[in-house]
């Protein structure tokens, strides 16, 4: 399953669903089929994602050895799925517009 993420001021933003629902877990939302996140839930929302975000680096490896010895990257994190979102969160807030999902 994808969640299509709405606003009047932005593209949508379409992320699967595991990683739609640790994020929408993480603001306080329920993973619902369709909800809201309204202008004023927003800074709160990007300080928990930050938050989260900050805690998976503090406890994460950024280079992991490979079996011949050579480093290679770590695999991709909330930091680089949930960007996106805390971007658009950002965009909507600034703009005063709600973000929705399922609808």
């Amino acid at each position: 399953m994808l969640y299509r993420f709405k606003s009047k001021t932005t593209s949508d933003l379409i992320i699967l669903e595991p990683t739609a629902r640790r994020i929408l877990e993480i603001i306080g939302k329920t993973p619902d089929a369709k909800g809201i996140i309204l202008v004023a839930q927003m800074p709160e929302a990007i300080d928990r994602i930050e938050k989260a975000i900050a805690k998976e680096k503090a406890g994460r490896l950024v280079a992991m050895p490979n079996n011949d010895g050579n480093e290679k990257e770590a695999p991709l994190g909330l930091s680089q799925r949930a960007r996106p979102f805390v971007d658009v969160l950002g965009r909507c807030h600034h703009a005063g517009c709600d973000l929705v999902w399922g609808v």
